[in-house]
């Protein structure tokens, strides 16, 4: 018999539901991408079959199923479900939803809370959920899409296990357009190449790709199928995921500074364009190419500083967007550079001898004696001028005498068109290797 009481949905009211949640999948078994972990032999299909839940941290990024997820274990585990998210509650919010947990567990029901966006409490907030976790009043389930380990306390994480959820691929992207296509009773009407080229611009993000899905269904004529060209004139591309100041700039930027170090222009370039497309500021850029220039260029080939400084005085003088090509020339200079990291490790160990070794004396003979009670002191004493020795060259040590002499810098091959051109035709051969 059905509930009077129950408030009644009108069919057309819930048609206009965005189409994203009306597919909300209702088991574990329908989630879509996250076979490691909802899948028969995943991770969180396990915990379920063992009766038994912990605390866990859902690591991804956005649209890949975290909140569902954890609204679906609470209810195959029999919990009660909350959901705060760290954006709009405060230390307040906590409380009540604490106090409410307690009052559950008294009754002998335990309580899931759900934790949207939870690198965003500060450390204190995050310290807050401590008590509560290990005395049993709730299971926290927290969801971030930056790296826990630089975003989350150590004590909280000690207590809580971290599940990675991973970008859809084309594959459960597809999967999800088809089930669209079963919900709305009718084809997206897109051809074959469109329809992949909307799945890439959703760029992993399962939410995204049905919205896109929806905005093509509303635009569409009777009988009209758009193809590629049609597809972008009626839907915005989707921005990348990148966050300037998070996980996804250092990624990023580490895989370019790699690329360039491992000698493989063609993809020091993609993630170059990769950092512009995102909106990355290309000043930054610049200067991260005068450092690879510096640290893994050196003077295996000197003109790699120059033109770095130069890319960078260019972009600062044309601006946007012709700038960037000169970023993007400094950029393949530096892969197909030869590489030396000599002058860059020879800093490092200088500057650790120089720590070590305190305020130590130079030798007297290289220091000035403007004064008689310095010539009086041996200051000077038996230095010999460099240009006045044969080849220029006294071999004088320079070293404090009580630290003897040290070896910092081994010097490359000279002869820098030869290195550079032996670069050049083994960068050719490894890519007819690779299949370029």
């Amino acid at each position: 018999m059905s509930d009077l009481f129950a408030p009644h949905v009108p069919k057309d009211v819930e048609a206009r539901r965005p189409l994203a949640d009306r597919l909300r999948p209702k088991t574990l078994a329908e989630v879509t991408g996250q076979e490691h972990l909802t899948g028969e032999d995943g991770v969180l299909a396990r915990m379920i079959a063992s009766g038994s839940l912990g605390s866990m941290i859902f690591w991804g990024p956005p649209g890949t199923g975290k909140t569902t997820v954890a609204r679906l274990l609470s209810g195959d585990a029999g919990l009660a479900f909350e959901q705060i998210s760290a954006i709009f509650s405060g230390v307040a919010d906590l409380k009540k939803v604490f106090e409410a947990a307690r009052m559950r567990r008294m009754d002998g029901r335990q309580t899931l809370l759900f934790v949207d966006e939870i690198h965003r409490f500060n450390r204190a907030q995050q310290d807050g959920f401590l008590p509560v976790m290990e005395d049993g009043t709730v299971i926290l389930v927290g969801a971030t899409t930056e790296n826990p380990s630089f975003e989350l306390n150590a004590a909280l994480l000690s207590r809580a296990r971290v599940l990675t959820f991973k970008p859809h691929d084309e594959e459960s992207l597809g999967t999800l357009l088809k089930r669209a296509e079963e919900v709305e009773g009718k084809p997206l009407p897109l051809d074959a190449d469109a329809r992949a080229s909307l799945v890439r611009m959703a760029d992993g993000d399962g939410r995204a790709v049905l919205t896109l899905a929806e905005e093509v269904w509303r635009a569409a004529r009777e009988g009209e199928v758009f193809d590629t060209e049609g597809l972008t004139r009626i839907v915005q591309r989707r921005a990348p995921v990148y966050d300037k100041g998070q996980d996804g700039h250092y990624n990023l930027i580490s895989a370019l500074h790699k690329s360039v170090r491992g000698s493989d222009p063609d993809a020091a370039l993609y993630y170059l364009c990769r950092m512009f497309d995102a909106g990355e500021d290309p000043l930054y850029l610049g200067r991260r190419l005068v450092r690879m220039a510096v640290e893994d260029i050196g003077l295996a080939d000197p003109q790699a500083l120059v033109i770095c400084n130069a890319a960078k005085d260019a972009y600062d003088y044309l601006g946007s967007p012709e700038g960037e090509l000169a970023l993007a020339q400094a950029c393949v200079y530096l892969a197909t550079a030869p590489k030396s990291n000599g002058v860059y490790m020879a800093y490092k160990a200088a500057m650790r001898a120089a720590k070590e070794n305190g305020s130590l004396l130079p030798p007297k003979h290289i220091l000035n004696a403007p004064t008689k009670l310095m010539k009086a002191e041996g200051y000077n004493d038996g230095y010999r001028y460099d240009h006045d020795e044969p080849d220029a060259f006294s071999g004088q040590d320079y070293f404090p005498e009580k630290m003897g002499r040290k070896t910092f810098y081994d010097p490359p091959e000279r002869g820098f068109e030869r290195e550079i051109r032996k670069r050049l035709d083994w960068w050719a051969k490894l890519r007819r290797e690779r299949g370029g």
